[in-house]
């Protein structure tokens, strides 16, 4: 077995700014073999664009379900999940071929293009009336006041949640993103999941009594060549709608307003022509985007790729941040240019596995970018870069908070 490398990614240091360590394990290798957070096993990361493409189209040679990368006999000596876990994780991230296909579909009719354009001006509603609340302020957090609650706001009401219980979900959803290192860490996120469970159960429950015309009811009620999803299949996709529905946005709008605001020739160029918001959104999804790296896969078999040989079941993981600053993929990669022509990026993955969610979010980037723009005149940092701190998660990128300010103008209403 290749000896692993020592990079460490999971410092402060590191999450702050990645990808100068990205592009040295890029000149080692296209894909490296490192330890990882919290097991002894190395892991693989892929961190070229080619190879990543490649993995991420193979999902016959690398599976998302362990056990699927294990003989019978291997699979026999396994132990049995515990049911928080077959709640939580049995949804489609997480499934291969034929039961990853069957979830996908009944899901995927939510997010085709024509249901996510019947929702632009419900977006749009949302956008104002966030920034209505701090117009007049001159400043505000836009993570707190605004990427934050304009997702989860989107997410909730296409799936039914009551208002009055949204803000419940930043606490779940940290949970169920945050890595738990320690037993007491393990036994809080355990009470905020079984939480989060027993609160969806009620929902279901009710929906079962008295559907609604809202999403969660169209799973409960959801038939494809005459299969229902199971309870734990349920319960699965309604957590990962939730979680990814809108933990992805966030960043995408934190992200992206950061990049912006540290760019001022390409924001003036934005704010100049709005035309080219669709592409400045691609832009900023490759240059700093909300997903880091992909969920861990595990090689079916043994396979040679980018020059190294990964044996059966040996986990995988397809940098996303590290692919789209590839210079090989791409010119400049290190440069964020709104004009853009080459971006071809993995931000949204690629292959059976690509972001069904992909049309929702590009949609709320556009509105959510050109609001502010639009609303907040000399939009801009209100601290220093260095005072910013991005959240503990290996898969995810994105701050705890991001302070911003902008003119108040005495004709604003």
């Amino acid at each position: 077995m290749t000896q692993p490398t020592q990079y460490d990614l999971y410092n402060a240091i590191f999450k702050q700014n990645p990808y100068p360590v990205y592009a040295q394990m890029r000149a080692t290798a296209p894909i490296v073999q490192n330890t990882g957070l919290t097991t002894e096993q190395p892991i693989w990361f892929v961190v070229g664009y080619t190879e990543s493409e490649a993995v991420l189209r193979d999902h016959r040679r690398f599976v998302k379900n362990y056990r699927n990368s294990l003989t019978a006999e291997q699979r026999a000596q396994l132990q049995p999940l515990s049911r928080l876990a077959l709640l939580l994780d049995h949804h489609m991230l997480n499934l291969d071929g034929a039961d990853h296909m069957r979830q996908r579909t009944l899901v995927s009719k939510a997010f085709t293009t024509r249901m996510v354009n019947n929702m632009q001006a419900r977006v749009q509603q949302i956008a104002d009336e966030l920034l209505d609340q701090v117009q007049a302020k001159g400043a505000m957090d836009l993570i707190d006041d605004y990427a934050f609650p304009l997702p989860i706001i989107v997410i909730a009401e296409m799936l039914g949640i009551p208002a009055a219980d949204r803000d419940r979900f930043r606490a779940w959803s940290d949970a169920f993103v945050t890595p738990s290192l320690t037993e007491d860490e393990w036994r809080r996120a355990e009470v905020l999941l079984l939480e989060f469970i027993n609160y969806l159960g009620a929902i279901f429950a009710e929906r079962r009594r008295q559907p609604r015309n809202d999403l969660i009811t169209a799973l409960l009620q959801a038939e494809e060549a005459g299969d229902k999803l199971s309870e734990e299949e349920l319960y699965g996709m309604v957590v990962l709608l939730i979680v990814a529905g809108h933990e992805t946005t966030v960043n995408l709008i934190g992200n992206g307003t950061l990049a912006l605001l540290t760019h001022p020739e390409q924001l003036a160029r934005l704010k100049a022509d709005s035309t080219l918001m669709p592409n400045a959104v691609e832009e900023l999804l490759r240059y700093d985007g909300p997903v880091e790296r992909a969920t861990m896969r595990f090689a079916a078999e043994d396979v040679h790729i980018g020059g190294q040989l990964i044996r059966r079941s040996e986990p995988v993981v397809v940098v996303l941040g590290s692919a789209d600053r590839d210079p090989a993929q791409f010119g400049q990669p290190d440069t964020l240019d709104i004009m853009r022509d080459d971006s071809r990026h993995l931000a949204f993955g690629y292959g059976i596995h690509y972001c069904v969610g992909a049309p929702l979010a590009r949609m709320e980037g556009r509105i959510a970018f050109n609001t502010l723009l639009q609303r907040l005149p000399n939009l801009r940092l209100a601290g220093p870069m260095e005072e910013l701190t991005w959240r503990f998660n290996p898969i995810l990128r994105g701050m705890h908070h991001l302070p911003v300010a902008w003119d108040v103008s005495i004709h604003q209403a």
